[in-house]
């Protein structure tokens, strides 16, 4: 069937660069935008066609919506593919985009409101059955009624923003007297993060692992899990290395959370690809968290073990295709760990150091890959995310992958102008015997930093 004309990627950096090579092994022309920080960068290079929206700015460049609108109706792009990030979850965009008679590459604007929401997300999902955490569905209304949940359900409690994603507007309150400071601060950060103060309040679980799912929907009602990714491993509620399949997951918990999955996002309208987000607890028990309606950033991991081009399915459930799959096509085989390398410092709290590369050398070798828009000369900007690459490898088996990511970031150079990479903390991390043993919990990381910055 017909997918697209021309497909007009509103995004930057390596997750450009990853859309337009399956936009041309699809047989589709692409349209790169770019700020002018951005002119000289490999997503332009890669594009049938490039298109400056603006100045670094990412609120006059990325995140502005007329001229990215008008780049696509320019160049006579049918479909916008949104990466992460910037506009990806951005339900007026993707109403624009359908006023324009384009294509937005995702769920609807209608389905990415309520699960955008992430207290309408998570009554949604309570109505369909999946488990939630004890805590709130809908948005406090005031600290007092802050204070009463958190007596009710216990310490430690987490705050989050309703319109929260990417790890910010969250403050863990361990102590009731910690609690009046952490609402305001963190009412006050969701205002300026996102536009919106509202919270809401979970119990939180000290020693958790965050596990997501898969799921490829398409609009004929049809769904399918791919199974699922470990993410526990954060700095700052924000990952740094993932892993599939989960090594806390047995087979009968993961037909468990994919069919709760597959069941939330069906009954939720979702269609294209998406990842449902949960915690799992001590007793291997699973809460629903939130969901993602965009592309992962460690989408390549659940690629690796399946092989299958989450980026096409996109693309051809966006064209109203139906599912190519059934769940029993789906056979995840060995295991895949993906480390972000990104321009930062972790002796000094993970602060950016941008600059220009003299020195890069990605590795290489069986199942290595490497996703990146960089290369020596190139410069990483203090304007966006400080996300270098991303090397994913796989093994037949967990050990032989953890095996292959630490031997590969042996071989990995990156180096510029004082830059720092966090190259070196990701070798530690895969070197260490808690994560060999496969029993890292999101409190991993900031229990063992100190050790590691060091």
């Amino acid at each position: 069937m017909r997918l697209f004309v021309k497909v007009l990627v509103a995004n930057r950096g390596e997750i450009a660069v990853r859309v337009i090579r399956t936009c041309r092994r699809l047989g589709i022309p692409t349209v790169a935008v770019y700020s002018r920080a951005d002119e000289h960068t490999l997503p332009v290079r890669l594009a049938d066609e490039a298109v400056c929206v603006g100045p670094a700015d990412a609120r006059e460049s990325y995140l502005h919506i007329p001229n990215i609108i008008g780049a696509a109706l320019r160049t006579g792009a049918d479909a916008i593919h949104p990466g992460y990030g910037f506009l990806s979850e951005d339900p007026y965009f993707a109403e624009i985009c359908a006023d324009h008679g384009i294509t937005f590459i995702g769920p609807s604007a209608e389905v990415m409101e309520v699960l955008g929401d992430k207290s309408s997300a998570r009554r949604v999902m309570g109505d369909n059955g999946l488990p939630l955490l004890p805590g709130t569905v809908e948005p406090l209304g005031s600290y007092e009624q802050a204070q009463r949940v958190a007596e009710d359900i216990g310490y430690p409690v987490v705050l989050k923003a309703v319109a929260g994603g990417g790890g910010r507007g969250i403050t863990v309150v361990h102590r009731p007297v910690d609690l009046f400071e952490a609402f305001h601060t963190t009412r006050a950060n969701a205002q300026t993060l996102f536009k919106d103060p509202s919270l809401y309040m979970e119990k939180y679980l000290e020693q958790a692992r965050h596990i997501e799912v898969q799921v490829l929907c398409d609009s004929h009602g049809r769904g399918v899990h791919l199974g699922e990714r470990d993410c526990s491993i954060q700095r700052r509620n924000q990952k740094l290395l993932e892993e599939a399949p989960s090594p806390a997951v047995d087979e009968n918990l993961r037909q468990e959370l994919g069919a709760a999955a597959v069941r939330g996002a069906l009954e939720a309208g979702y269609q294209g690809v998406g990842t449902m987000e949960f915690l799992l607890d001590g007793q291997n028990r699973f809460w629903f968290m939130e969901v993602n309606t965009r592309i992962q950033v460690e989408h390549p991991v659940t690629e690796a073990i399946t092989g299958i081009d989450l980026v096409a399915e996109q693309i051809h459930s966006a064209a109203g295709a139906p599912l190519s799959l059934r769940q029993e096509d789906v056979r995840p085989f060995g295991h895949a760990v993906e480390c972000r390398i990104n321009a930062e410092d972790p002796a000094r709290g993970f602060v950016p150091t941008p600059g220009t590369l003299h020195t890069y050398h990605a590795p290489g070798g069986p199942w290595v890959r490497v996703d990146t828009h960089c290369h020596t000369g190139a410069t990483v900007t203090p304007h966006y995310d400080s996300l270098v690459a991303k090397l994913v490898c796989w093994g037949p088996d967990r050990a032989s992958a953890l095996d292959r990511t630490s031997q590969a970031l042996r071989e990995f150079e990156l180096d510029g102008n004082g830059m720092r990479s966090t190259i070196g903390l990701q070798r530690a991390i895969v070197e260490d015997a808690v994560v060999r043993d496969g029993g890292a919990t999101t409190g991993f990381l900031r229990a063992r930093m100190p050790e590691f910055a060091g």
